[in-house]
C-alpha cells in the first residue's frame, strides 16, 4: 500500500470522526432543550363578537305596590278578600267597626238639616217683613194726603183742633209703622245670615264625620293582587302616629308591571346605562330566562354588610357597597310571586368582528423582569438595554406571551370591552397570532423569550388542579 492512500484514509477517518461527534452534539442538544423548554398551551388570536355582561341578584318585585293601613282605630269587622285574590280599583276590601262615626253623621246630617229649615223660615219672615212693608208705606202715603189736606183746612180754620190732630197722630203713626218694618226686615235678613253659616258649620262638621266614617272601609287604590294580609277578621287594629307606625291591614301590588330589583357591584355600576337589555333567571323557574330592559339606577350606595344607604351614614366605610338597579321585565309570567330570588345579567356593551383573546391569556409582568431573557446572561442584557429607575423596573404592564419560533415573547397589549370568556384587543396583536394560553400555573412564571414547545393535548388532572 502505497503512502498517498494511506494519508486518504486518514483524512475518511478523522472526517467521519468530526462528523460523528458534531452529530453527537448536535442530538446532546437538541435532547437537552427539550428536555429544558416549557410545555404551553396556544391559541390563533382571531375576530370574534365580544358581549359584556354585568351580572347582579336581587329579588322580583311589582312596579306599584303600597301597604294598605289602618286609618281608624277599631276593630275588624270584616275581611272581604284573601291572600292572591285579585281585585280592581275601588272594590271593598276591609271593614273597621264603624257604630260611632255612623252615628256622628246621621247626627251631623240632623243638624244640618234642622239649620236649613232654620233659613227657609227665615226666608220666609224677610218676605213676609217685605210684605208688611209695602203694606205701612201705602198706609204712611194715604196718612200723608190726609195730614196735607187736614193742615190746609186747619190753617182756613174749616176743621177743629181735635180733627186735625187726629189727622197727625195717624201720620206720625204711619211713619212709625214703615220704620219698625224696615227694622223687621233687617232683624229677619241677620237671622236668615246666622242660620246660613249655621248651615256652613254643620255642612263642614258633616263632611268631617263622613271622612271618619270613610276611614273605617279599606278600598283599592288600583287594580291588582293581595300579596300579604297580616291581619284577621276580629283583630283591633290602630292609626300610626308619630315614632309609631300603625297596623297594616294587607299589601296590593299591581302585577302588570314586573320588575327585578337587583345589586350590582360598585366597580361595575359605571358600565350599567338606563335602556340597556337583560336576561333575567329565577330561581323557582329553573332553565327559563325572562327578557327585561334597565329602568332605574340607584343614586347611592349601599353597604353590603348592613343594607343602609351611604347617605344615611355619617361614617365613611370601606366595606363592599352596591347600588340598586331596577330591570322591568317584557314578558313576565302569571305565576310570578314579589319576593323570588332572580339573577339579571346586564348587556353593557357589543362588540362585532374584534380582535379577541381568551381572558387567562392576558398577564401582568414587571418592566425590569421583560429585561431578563431566559437563556442570557443577566449583566449583558442589562448593558444592552436602557437602564431603569427604580419606579420604572416596578411598572406593571398588561400583556400576552407570543409565540416566535420556539421562544414565548411578552407584548404588551392595550384592552377593550372584556366578555365572558374573552377580552379586546385594541392594540398590540394582529389576527393569526399564535398566543400562550395556560396553563394558569406555567402562565404565572413563564419568563419573556423562554424556551416552549407547544402541547395542547388535553391538561393533566394535576394541572387542572393547580390552576
Amino acid at each position: 500500500m502505497s503512502r498517498g492512500n494511506v494519508k486518504s484514509r486518514k483524512k475518511i477517518f478523522i472526517i467521519i470522526a468530526v462528523v460523528v461527534v458534531l452529530g453527537a452534539i448536535v442530538a446532546f442538544t437538541v435532547a437537552h432543550n427539550s428536555n429544558t423548554a416549557t410545555a404551553v398551551q396556544t391559541a390563533k388570536v382571531a375576530k370574534q363578537d365580544v358581549v359584556s355582561t354585568v351580572s347582579a341578584s336581587g329579588e322580583i318585585k311589582p312596579k306599584t305596590y303600597v301597604n294598605i293601613g289602618a286609618n281608624a282605630f277599631g276593630k275588624i269587622t270584616h275581611l272581604y278578600v284573601k291572600e292572591g285574590d285579585r281585585v280592581t280599583k275601588g272594590q271593598l276590601l276591609a271593614q273597621i267597626e264603624n257604630v260611632q262615626p255612623e252615628a256622628d253623621v246621621d247626627a251631623n246630617r240632623a243638624a244640618l238639616e234642622a239649620a236649613q229649615t232654620d233659613s227657609v223660615a227665615q226666608a220666609a219672615a224677610i218676605k213676609t217683613a217685605q210684605a208688611n212693608l209695602e203694606s205701612a208705606q201705602a198706609t204712611l202715603e194715604h196718612a200723608k194726603l190726609d195730614y196735607d189736606r187736614a193742615v190746609g183746612l186747619y190753617n182756613d180754620k174749616l176743621i177743629s183742633k181735635s180733627d186735625f190732630d187726629a189727622k197727625k197722630a195717624a201720620y206720625d203713626g204711619a211713619v212709625a209703622s214703615v220704620a219698625q218694618a224696615h227694622a223687621q226686615i233687617a232683624q229677619y235678613k241677620a237671622q236668615k245670615d246666622s242660620s246660613d253659616r249655621h248651615i256652613a258649620q254643620a255642612s263642614a262638621t258633616l263632611v268631617h264625620s263622613r271622612d271618619v266614617l270613610s276611614k273605617t272601609e279599606n278600598v283599592a287604590p288600583f287594580d291588582g293582587v293581595i300579596t300579604n294580609l297580616p291581619v284577621r277578621q276580629g283583630e283591633t287594629v290602630v292609626v300610626g302616629i308619630q315614632n309609631a307606625p300603625g297596623s297594616t291591614i294587607m299589601t296590593l301590588a299591581d302585577m302588570s308591571v314586573i320588575t327585578a330589583e337587583v345589586q350590582v357591584d360598585e366597580t361595575d355600576i359605571v358600565n350599567v346605562k338606563l335602556g340597556q337589555p337583560a336576561e333575567v333567571t329565577i330561581d323557582a323557574m329553573p332553565k327559563k330566562t325572562f327578557h327585561g330592559t334597565v329602568t332605574q339606577i340607584g343614586d347611592n350606595a349601599v353597604v353590603r354588610s348592613t343594607g343602609i344607604s351611604t347617605s344615611q351614614s355619617n361614617v365613611a366605610s370601606q366595606e363592599a357597597k352596591d347600588f340598586k338597579v331596577v330591570v322591568t321585565l317584557t314578558d313576565p309570567p302569571d305565576n310570578l310571586r314579589p319576593g323570588l330570588s332572580a339573577t339579571a345579567k346586564i348587556t353593557t356593551a357589543t362588540k362585532n368582528s374584534v380582535v379577541a383573546i381568551p381572558i387567562q391569556a392576558l398577564t401582568i409582568r414587571q418592566r425590569g423582569d421583560l429585561q431578563k431573557t431566559d437563556g442570557k446572561d443577566k449583566s449583558s442584557v442589562q448593558a444592552a438595554a436602557p437602564q431603569l429607575s427604580a419606579a420604572q423596573a416596578k411598572e406593571e404592564l398588561q400583556g400576552v406571551f407570543v409565540i416566535n419560533g420556539k421562544k414565548a415573547e411578552f407584548r404588551q397589549v392595550e384592552t377593550g370591552i372584556t366578555g365572558t370568556t374573552d377580552i379586546e384587543v385594541t392594540k398590540g396583536l394582529q389576527p393569526g397570532d399564535e398566543i400562550v394560553t395556560g396553563s394558569y400555573k406555567v402562565l404565572r412564571t413563564l419568563r419573556n423569550g423562554a424556551v416552549v414547545k407547544v402541547d395542547n393535548s388535553a391538561p393533566k388532572k394535576e394541572d387542572e388542579q393547580s390552576s
